[in-house]
């Protein structure tokens, strides 16, 4: 199956997606700053810079729509794509709040097509391997996650759009956050309740520079959530603690560090554990794997990992700490 795919958002991300298409065709491109578009066009044969966001997201000879713009047109966009019968790849965190959201849930129902939020972290070596040895029982029945994720942003940081609240929606916790929260999810299922601060600690912005998440499954499993852009050194550590051992997945590459995964399986006498460790270097596999996934459930027609189900989810439990956070002051 070869898609004819058009992309909304030339920046880093839009990029990315461009590269992991693979088999795929690119036809049409579209940024707010045409430079950046004609740039990305030109890498592909016979791909064409459309004048309006609405002109690349409805093209009636679209497959596939992957949106990759600022928090405030992600939804605007997807919705005109799917509206137009078109499969769509929306980044994270697919919209600003859970209300925003739901009408294109809603109309992706009615369209009957596939619609995927970039949650790529899911299909990063180390969560993939991960994710076989919980679900083959490895580990044993969840007790808690704990994970941090965290960078240092940069000079003039306060100044970019993700600083802006009617732009990004929120700050730290909205934007790295959501990817901790969605993995979370994927490993200990939903959360009945939400506990947790965001604060601004140094970054001079109206969002958080710093989220803090105690979530509680119905069954009593935990999931300790720190993200930040006070890190300094770029940094992520996932861990999913079971009664008989122990998943840890550090670093995603890059200047994160070389991705690697370590299995600690707890010994009948305990003691030290019998230690396991994969490392993924080289090149985010991520991004490949992802769309992958998303072409194999558009043939399929099945729900993928990272739905819009799941994006609302992690949306309603940022809103929830942004609420009580703002009890708090």
């Amino acid at each position: 199956m070869n898609l004819r795919v058009g992309i909304v958002g030339c920046g880093l991300i839009g990029g990315k997606r461009a590269k992991a298409l693979g088999e795929h065709q690119l036809i049409t491109v579209f940024d707010t700053v045409r430079e950046r578009a004609e740039r990305l066009a030109a890498g592909f044969p016979g791909c064409t810079v459309a004048e309006t966001w609405m002109e690349a997201a409805t093209r009636p000879e679209l497959d596939v729509v992957i949106v990759a713009t600022t928090n405030d047109a992600l939804v605007p966009v997807a919705l005109a794509a799917v509206n137009a019968g078109h499969h769509v790849l929306l980044e994270k965190p697919a919209a600003r709040s859970s209300q925003e959201l739901a009408p294109l849930i809603a109309a992706a129902a009615v369209a009957e097509v596939t619609v995927k939020v970039g949650f790529n972290h899911r299909f990063h070596p180390a969560f993939q391997k991960s994710w076989e040895l919980f679900a083959n029982g490895a580990v044993g029945p969840l007790l808690y996650i704990r994970a941090r994720y965290g960078h240092g942003g940069r000079l003039g940081y306060e100044r970019e759009w993700r600083a802006d609240p009617e732009t990004a929606g929120g700050g730290e916790m909205l934007d790295q956050g959501v990817h901790l929260i969605d993995l979370a999810r994927w490993f200990a299922g939903d959360f009945t309740e939400v506990n947790g601060l965001v604060g601004t600690f140094f970054w001079k912005m109206p969002v958080e520079d710093n989220g803090f998440a105690f979530l509680r499954t119905a069954a009593g499993q935990i999931a300790w959530l720190h993200a930040s852009c006070t890190e300094w050194k770029n940094l992520f550590c996932f861990e999913i603690f079971g009664r008989d051992g122990k998943l840890q997945i550090d670093g995603l590459g890059g200047s994160y560090g070389t991705e690697r995964l370590s299995f600690y399986r707890m010994l009948p006498q305990m003691g030290p554990p019998e230690t396991t460790i994969w490392e993924y270097p080289g090149e985010d596999t991520s991004w490949r794997a992802e769309f992958e996934h998303f072409t194999a459930c558009i043939a399929d027609r099945r729900t993928p990992w990272g739905s819009l189900a799941d994006a609302a989810a992690a949306l309603e439990i940022v809103e929830t700490l942004y609420r009580i956070s703002r009890g708090n002051r």
